[in-house]
């Protein structure tokens, strides 16, 4: 019985997971191309290779995650130790994402903050 149960858990896990991923990606990498603009100065070019680099990190190091802590015990033989498992793996993981998420978030603004920088020296420079 408890191999059933298992196999439940990871045919609600997957798919969820996926999904987050998916999601994450998606909404982070569809605004972060602004971020991207910006930082290349309108070079739509090399701002969409980027970001679509950036995007299949994402997915990688994300989807590699969530394969990596697959593994569910269900010590007790019960569809609440399959909840509280299930919960406390989707949990994890929606927590990751949104570590990774913030961490995408910073490195957008620090390569904005580092455009903005070379921007005023060349109109330093251009001055003097």
């Amino acid at each position: 019985m408890e191999t059933t149960k298992i196999l439940i858990g990871y045919a609600v896990y997957l798919p969820v997971a996926l999904f987050l991923t998916y999601y994450v990606s998606k909404t982070l990498f569809k605004n972060g191309k602004i971020f991207m603009l910006d930082i290349f100065r309108g070079r739509e070019e090399i701002a969409q290779a980027t970001n679509k680099l950036f995007e299949t990190g994402f997915y990688l190091l994300n989807l590699g995650f969530a394969l990596m802590i697959l593994r569910l015990s269900i010590y007790n033989d019960s569809y609440q130790s399959l909840i509280e498992a299930l919960s406390y793996k989707i949990g994890g993981f929606s927590i990751y994402l949104g570590i990774m998420l913030f961490l995408n978030l910073y490195f957008f603004f620090r390569g904005k903050r580092k455009a903005k920088e070379a921007q005023e020296e060349e109109r330093l420079v251009f001055k003097a």
